[in-house]
């Protein structure tokens, strides 16, 4: 037998770092329960050890992406590797209720960094006519973890009780450490200037993690509309700084693209959307189709499954046609899923719940291999973490705010009706996903505009 070869070893350990980041967002949410038993705490003390870690991994997702392009982005993904396997084993060891919450924020930092830099790696060394399917392949990965995550944490629970899934991320992540370290080194330090801008990280960081509370954090305890404008003050003193920095965290020439804008927006409303049919799809299947919690779970399991069937034939799709065509492609498909969404599970029921994730689900992932693929090929690549970084950043952003914009709508909806009322929840269903569908219709709009922009600033004068 032959020895894996460094390129392999490199490729499989950072699929092993955005498969444990994935597992770590999700498998914590089933512990919740046995956390609030074990440290005797309230179901909104114990969320902590979820948004602890979401914050840490949205907050930072920039700021890590810049220091894997100042210090080279293998050396900074070990580093995260280390980190997130420390903090992971922290968490497992937390005397309480507090120690694990601060692990659990930690680990979140090493998570940001295990999804962006594989990214700007995988860019770097992946031939021209294999990127998509590269992007494809880290894209099924992160929808396998997220997939597995809820179900291996359960089964780790059974077996050793709340610590043992916070322990078994030691091992996986020193495992992709391992094979990271013996991969090629692909890149070389010093890429940019080493200085970091530190005023510019931290309000970035601030910014992000007060906007994060503002929208996942008990509003009882953290007022919503104090934390929206201080992300925003805190928002507009960082593009002021960034623009007068000579090292700054993120370029605004980066930012100043119009198609990069673009694209991270429409990674915002993508996510958003997608996080929407996890966080109201299950109201609907209990309370209008009234479906038991095991048929719930079962019916909710689909669509990563569907995911992760569909991410490297998707990629492979974008090395084709190309990623400007998949782009609007995916975000067409996800229209139609939208819309089908809005009217087919009240019409058909499961069947018609499942036939339009079939619709949906392809078009995210069509969707998010050509938009990375899209927004790498576009940055220099001495700016390749950052893009990563951005990446992740309007990803986890678009998650937050589905789950609290786009769920009042639902919430809101059937508010305004009478409980009593047979349609409520399906009309409500109904909107929410109507509204959903605008958003992603608008994003292939604003695509397809800056698509042809950039057809016509090519054609010769």
């Amino acid at each position: 037998m032959t020895r894996t070869s460094p390129a392999a070893a490199g490729a499989a350990g950072m699929g092993l770092a955005v498969l444990a980041a994935s597992v770590g967002t999700s498998a914590a949410n089933v512990a919740l329960p046995e956390l609030a038993v074990a440290f005797d705490a309230s179901p909104g003390q114990v969320r902590w050890v979820v948004v602890a870690y979401l914050l840490g991994m949205t907050a930072t997702s920039v700021a890590v992406g810049d220091l894997g392009d100042r210090l080279g982005h293998r050396r900074v993904l070990l580093a995260g590797l280390a980190l997130f396997g420390g903090a992971a084993l922290a968490g497992a060891c937390a005397p309480g209720l507090g120690v694990l919450v601060a692990a659990r924020g930690v680990q979140g930092v090493g998570a940001a960094v295990m999804t962006a830099l594989p990214l700007a790696i995988a860019r770097a060394t992946a031939g021209p006519e294999r990127v998509g399917r590269t992007m494809g392949l880290l894209g099924t990965t992160s929808a396998v973890g997220t997939a597995a995550g809820p179900a291996l944490g359960g089964l780790l629970i059974g077996l050793g009780g709340w610590r043992a899934p916070f322990l078994a991320m030691v091992p996986v992540g020193l495992l992709a450490l391992v094979l990271v370290a013996r991969g090629p080194v692909g890149d070389s330090p010093g890429a940019r200037p080493v200085r970091f801008d530190g005023p510019g990280a931290g309000l970035l960081i601030a910014a992000t993690a007060l906007y994060g509370l503002a929208l996942t954090a008990p509003t009882d305890r953290w007022p919503t509309g104090p934390l929206l404008v201080a992300a925003a003050l805190l928002t507009a003193a960082f593009v002021l700084v960034e623009t007068r920095s000579t090292h700054p965290v993120v370029p605004m020439r980066v930012l100043g693209s119009r198609a990069v804008a673009i694209g991270l927006g429409t990674n915002v409303v993508v996510a958003a959307v997608m996080m929407t049919t996890l966080v109201v799809g299950p109201f609907f299947l209990a309370d209008a189709l009234h479906l038991p919690v095991a048929a719930i779970g079962a019916i909710m399991a689909v669509g990563p499954v569907i995911s992760a069937g569909t991410g490297i034939p998707a990629g492979r799709l974008v090395d084709r046609a190309g990623a400007s065509v998949t782009v609007t492609v995916g975000l067409v498909m996800l229209t139609a899923g939208a819309l089908a969404l809005a009217f087919f599970p009240v019409w058909w029921g499961v069947v018609g719940y499942v036939a339009a994730l079939l619709v949906l689900t392809p078009g995210y992932q069509l969707f998010l291999a050509a938009n990375t693929t899209a927004m790498l090929n576009r940055t220099a690549e001495r700016h390749r973490g950052t893009a990563a970084g951005l990446l992740g950043l309007s990803r986890n952003l678009g998650l937050i705010t589905g789950a609290s914009a786009l769920g009042a709508v639902f919430t809101g909806a059937v508010g305004s009706v009478d409980p009593a009322a047979a349609d409520g929840r399906p009309a409500a269903w109904r909107l929410t996903f109507l509204t959903a569908a605008a958003l992603t219709a608008g994003a292939a709009l604003a695509s397809r505009f800056a698509a042809r922009a950039r057809s016509g600033a090519d054609r010769p004068g």
